[in-house]
């Protein structure tokens, strides 16, 4: 038999294949251990040809047969030394099971594999897989071994179908399948009964034979034509799914149809399967001229299996290599330290040469150096080292180059430290950025000393020499960080844990409360500690101290533990990481009471993040970040943005849960809130709206990445800069695309690729986009619809939310994207305006977050014009329909805020004052009210006031009477006499001109601007024009013969001298205005409201009060003359009624009712 056909698994115990593979060139040693028994089996698993197992089963080796010169005694020997570390894997044992056809051992080891849980993909597919029962498809080791030539061994018809079906009674116990001639002989009878083409004795079909000939039946129908005939024999057979070959249940590939099967009825057919058929108990010799020649596909197939296997086997030596190196490396090390300890050497240099090591032996001796002898870490803080130093990869720590003549100076033999690296594919970049925030110091003299870990004798008494000298003169000072270096160098290479631990201990408690310089300090040493000793150390000796203080009273104490928690992180193990270590920042985070504590904490579990790689954890991510955005603090709330929330984010992107579990969380709860029955918890909104906004740069980098054109992104040659204006700025490095995506090159290429994808070749197959198109941006713009637009809080929200998501996507993507379905949403047209209802949607606050978030994305004459058109639209369709201007002066509050729009706002309140509607220009005066009180005085002298003298002598009254607020509004705000005269005289000739005085809406609004804008407008203005101007309107209502209307006018006269009380009101208006204008009001109030007229009495009292003791309390006069009333019973009273003057008409009408 060929070495290179040789199944390394198909080992047999038999004295006759022992011989035969020791004839075909594999020499085997007998293992001293197994005395006289025989030789020993390669395979513990393979069944024993004697009755007698081996007498130490755990000595013999497995070894390849194709390995030649691999001494069995050599591996026994070696496997003695590592006994504990070897193990057989399962799948090995299942792969034997199988191939020796000891099906239902396999079975029944599936079965317990099952019920402990771990469940063997060999195994699994095997007994799932009905196609192994249908013929016999291993090949007994027997038939392997007995030589049967390059023809492969005889093939027979296959007679089981299941495994209940399957004959094990030909097998004997011991293994031995040739033992009985009767089953050979049954067999070769079986294989010509088979052979009989009579169809009388033929088996009967099996079900999954019939599903296999009903397709082919009815693909040959269809294929020539006779339809009905398949359609009827598919109504048939309607259990059978004709479209699909899988469902016929055979795990094999489609055979050939049956005209193919018709013509080769002659002949053999080719197996579909890789499968071979053989007899049992047939001696080689008796064979005549039945070969079955085998194909060249199952010999390679075997072929393949071979070199697997001997792969695998490689690995497995390759693996006790290592282990054995190891532990003669340990075992050295315990020698040298026995050495050292039993007979110490003497210090006279050149008495005694150094043991050969590996490293003296190599280097000839020199003079004591102190260099290259240390650790260092400060490529973690150091720009000019690689980004992939920060990043604790697999160190190495070896044996330094310089070593001294000293025997005591001889080196440690150090094997090498791995550190658990995370199954992620963050971006050394952002891998970079997120371990910056590790707050470590190794610039200065003391930074370098401590990141620098001593690595055998001669260096600690050279650190203690050069850290000596600074402790002396500083310890007792409370320069106690000095010690840092010697209590980390002490900890590290101290044989005793006890010790060690009490020097850690001593390390945090160093200083009582250590300043941000001083943690830095202590931080920078723990990374080097972690460092030097490897993941089991760190976990035993770092993590009780953090656990310990985790509790302290000193916030700075906390502080420190908060932080050593994310510094130590890449070093910890990762099950440690996400259990233990989230634990403490979770606990920490929910308990801890100082602000620094919880943003440390924050960033710290960001960096946990960043590390993790157990998707069971997601939840638990998902649930801090909601915790930490609810926190009272802004500056915790300013670490989970800028630090945690994109740590997060690039998570859940590698596990592919941003599109569909992140955001869809975020969006479920806003429409949650939007929901709630007690009204809109506008804190809960900002603060889901707020992490969605954080989202938008990882979302954006997933869109890039997974892009159709991201294999033809060439970083080659000259790759044009990135626009400055081309995102919005992030706030912090880890939202900075370029940082996500790994480099600002390849953010650039893949933008060149982006724009040029939506202009011209759009967005089939590109799921990741059209999920953001298609489900995301419908979503958001339903659950603006939804909000109220009279909150500016939400509003403005909204606005920056969709102004950031605009920016990020770019320009193509806003106007090709998201305009087009604001747009269909709004459907400004004119069949949309009608008198009595309106267009809905216009009401809501989709016109302010679109106007302002989206439009205004990009200044460009286009983007302003469309602005302006839409604004414009906006207030001729709400004016027109009589709808609530709500939307459109939430607009104006937004736009209004930032003075670059203040002249495009001006230029669509001037399209209002110039329509032909009244309706429209009663809208535009109203709308100067809200732009006035942030547009500069140079703007309203030459735009807002000519426009409202435009309007003021408009035809229509009601436009008229509409700009008066916007003239209150400027008395109130501006400085400029001459401006504050040319306003005065107009609303003087609102109250002078005869053709006003029966014009009630008019007074109405006049006296309502006075008490909005009389306590805060100039003195001059209010002493001079309102006061005597509410004076004779109060006179003038006593003779109102309407009732209606003085209710009206004596209910505005109220709230306005309410207002005006709180004013520093001179002795003469007091006398001559005031107190004869609240007595008017009081006429009034006694006929029409008895409550009223009582709080109007004690005010006129405590005005004539202060008048008459002016000389004694002017200092008085400017305290509110309505704060203090008469009685308890009067104010309770006038809050009642007052309370109920706000709730409706009705209400107003039985307040003011004729005293009888």
């Amino acid at each position: 038999m060929a070495a290179g056909n040789v199944n390394p698994f198909n080992l047999s115990d038999s004295e006759d294949e022992a011989d035969q593979r020791a004839e075909d060139g594999v020499h085997i040693e007998k293992s001293p251990s197994v005395g006289t028994q025989g030789p020993s089996s390669n395979n513990p698993f393979s069944p024993q040809a004697d009755a007698e197992p081996p007498a130490l089963l755990v000595s013999s080796t497995r070894t390849s047969p194709c390995v030649e010169g691999i001494s069995v005694s050599v591996a026994a020997a070696a496997m003695t030394v590592a006994l504990a570390e070897t193990r057989v894997s399962v799948d090995v044992i299942a792969a034997q099971l199988i191939r020796d056809h000891y099906i239902l051992t396999a079975l029944e080891f599936h079965t317990e594999l099952l019920e402990s849980g771990r469940e063997l993909p060999r195994l699994r597919d095997y007994f799932s897989n009905p196609g192994n029962f249908e013929r016999q498809t291993g090949t007994p080791p027997a038939c392997k071994e007995q030589g049967l030539g390059p023809g492969g061994p005889l093939n027979r018809a296959g007679s089981i179908s299941t495994l209940d079906s399957l004959d094990f009674a030909r097998y004997s116990d011991d293994g031995n399948r040739e033992s009985d001639e009767r089953v050979a002989e049954s067999d070769t009878q079986e294989r010509n009964k088979n052979y009989s083409s009579h169809p009388e004795t033929q088996e009967p079909i099996r079900p999954l034979e019939k599903r296999a000939l009903n397709f082919l039946v009815n693909e040959y129908l269809l294929k020539n034509e006779y339809k009905l005939s398949a359609i009827t024999f598919s109504d048939e057979n309607d259990d059978q799914d004709f479209e699909l070959w899988d469902d016929v249940g055979l795990n094999i590939p489609k055979p050939p149809d049956l005209l193919q099967i018709y013509r080769n009825c002659g002949s053999a057919l080719p197996s579909p399967r890789n499968t071979v058929d053989v007899a049992v108990g047939v001696e080689s010799g008796e064979l005549t001229g039945n070969y079955i020649t085998q194909k060249s596909d199952l010999l390679q197939q075997q072929q393949t299996e071979v070199v697997e296997e001997l792969e695998y086997q490689i690995s497995l030596l390759n693996e006790e290599k290592q282990s054995l190196a190891d532990y003669i490396k340990k075992l050295q090390s315990e020698i040298q330290s026995l050495r050292r300890t039993v007979s110490p050497p003497p210090h006279d240099q050149g008495s005694q040469p150094n043991p050969p090591s590996s490293s003296s032996s190599s280097t000839p001796p020199q003079p004591l150096l102190d260099n290259g002898q240390y650790l260092d870490i400060r490529g973690a803080s150091e720009p000019d080292k690689p980004p992939t130093e920060s990043i604790p990869p697999t160190q190495t720590i070896s044996n330094p180059t310089h070593t001294s003549s000293q025997p005591h100076a001889k080196l440690k033999s150090r094997g090498t430290v791995v550190f658990d690296q995370p199954n992620r594919k963050l971006s050394p970049a952002f891998q970079q950025a997120l371990l910056s925030f590790c707050k470590m110091s190794a610039d200065s003299r003391l930074g370098a000393e401590v990141s620098r870990i001593a690595d055998n004798e001669e260096s600690v008494m050279l650190m203690l020499g050069r850290c000596l000298p600074h402790i002396v003169p500083n310890v007792l000072l409370a320069k106690r960080e000095e010690l840092i270096p010697l209590i980390l160098c002490t900890a590290c290479l101290h044989p005793e844990p006890k010790e060690r631990d009490q020097l850690l201990h001593i390390l945090f408690n160093l200083i009582k409360r250590p300043d941000d310089e001083q943690r830095q300090m202590i931080l920078t040493g723990c990374v080097a500690f972690a460092r030097h000793v490897g993941p089991t150390r760190v976990e035993a000796e770092l993590l009780p101290q953090c656990w310990e203080q985790i509790n302290h009273k000193y916030p700075e104490r906390r502080l420190l533990v908060a932080e050593a928690c994310g510094a130590l992180a890449p070093y910890l193990p990762k099950e440690i990481r996400s259990s233990l270590v989230l634990s403490m920042l979770q606990q920490m985070l929910a308990e801890d009471k100082a602000d620094m504590v919880r943003e440390a904490v924050v960033k710290s579990l960001a960096i946990i993040m960043g590390y993790i790689d157990d998707p069971d954890k997601y939840s638990q991510g998902f649930e801090l970040m909601l915790l930490s955005l609810g926190d009272p603090s802004e500056r915790v709330v300013s670490a989970i943005h800028q630090v945690f929330i994109p740590a997060f984010a690039a998570w859940t992107t590698e596990l592919g849960n941003l599109q569909t579990t992140l955001i869809p969380s975020l969006l479920a709860r806003i429409e949650k809130l939007l929901k709630g029955e007690h009204g809109l918890d506008e804190h809960k909104l900002h603060m889901f709206l707020s992490a969605l906004q954080s989202l938008i740069p990882p979302l954006f980098s997933v869109v890039i990445q997974n892009a159709p054109f991201t294999h033809r992104v060439n970083l080659q040659g000259d790759i044009p800069p990135i626009e400055v204006t081309r995102f919005p700025r992030p706030a912090s490095p880890l939202q900075d695309i370029a940082t996500i995506v790994g480099s600002r090159e390849t953010l650039s290429a893949l933008l060149i690729l982006y724009d040029y994808q939506l202009e011209h070749e759009g967005t089939t197959g590109w799921d990741s986009l059209l999920w953001v198109v298609n489900q995301l941006l419908p979503q958001l713009i339903d659950i603006v619809g939804r909000i109220n637009v009279a909150s500016t809080t939400c509003v403005h929200e909204f606005s920056r939310f969709f102004w950031r998501l605009c920016r990020t996507f770019g320009k193509i993507f806003t106007n090709t994207k998201v305009k087009p379905q604001f747009q269909e949403i709004l459907r400004l047209s004119e069949e949309n305006v009608d008198a009595l209802t309106g267009n809905g949607i216009l009401t809501k606050a989709t016109v302010p977050i679109y106007a302002t978030g989206v439009l205004t994305c990009y200044n460009q004459d286009e983007d302003r014009k469309l602005l302006v058109g839409f604004l414009e639209d906006v207030m001729t369709t709400l004016s027109l329909s009589h709808a609530p201007l709500d939307s459109l002066k939430a607009s104006f509050v937004e736009l209004g805020a930032n003075p670059v729009y203040h002249e495009l706002l001006l230029t669509v309140l001037w399209y209002g004052v110039v329509h032909t509607s009244a309706l429209v220009r009663c809208t535009a005066a109203r709308m100067f009210e809200l732009l006035v009180k942030g547009v500069n005085e140079t703007l309203v002298a030459q735009r807002v006031v000519p426009a409202l003298i435009t309007l003021s002598s408009d035809p229509e009254i009601s436009v008229r009477i509409s700009t008066i607020p916007a003239f209150g509004t400027i008395m109130e705000t501006v400085t400029q006499k001459e401006l504050l005269e040319r306003v005065k005289m107009q609303l003087a000739s609102f109250l002078e001109d005869p053709q006003y005085q029966d014009q009630h809406s008019l007074h109405m609004e006049i006296i309502r601007t006075f008490g909005r804008v009389g306590p805060n407008a100039e003195p001059r203005f209010r002493d001079e024009f309102v006061l005597p101007h509410l004076h004779k309107l109060a006179l003038g209502n006593n003779v109102q013969a309407t009732e209606s209307k003085r209710i009206d006018i004596a209910t505005q006269l109220f709230e306005a001298y309410s207002a005006l009380s709180c004013c520093f009101i001179s002795e003469e208006l007091m006398v001559n205005h005031f107190l004869p204008g609240l007595r008017c009001l009081r006429t009034d109030m006694e006929q029409l409201s008895p409550e009223h007229e009582v709080i109007l009495s004690s005010m006129i009292k405590e005005g004539e009060m202060k008048v008459e003791n002016r000389g004694i309390g002017q200092a008085e006069g400017s305290v509110s003359i309505a704060a203090s009333l008469v009685g308890e019973d009067a104010k309770t009273k006038f809050l009642s009624k007052m309370g109920q003057l706000t709730t409706s008409g009705a209400m107003l009408a039985n307040v003011f009712q004729r005293k009888k």
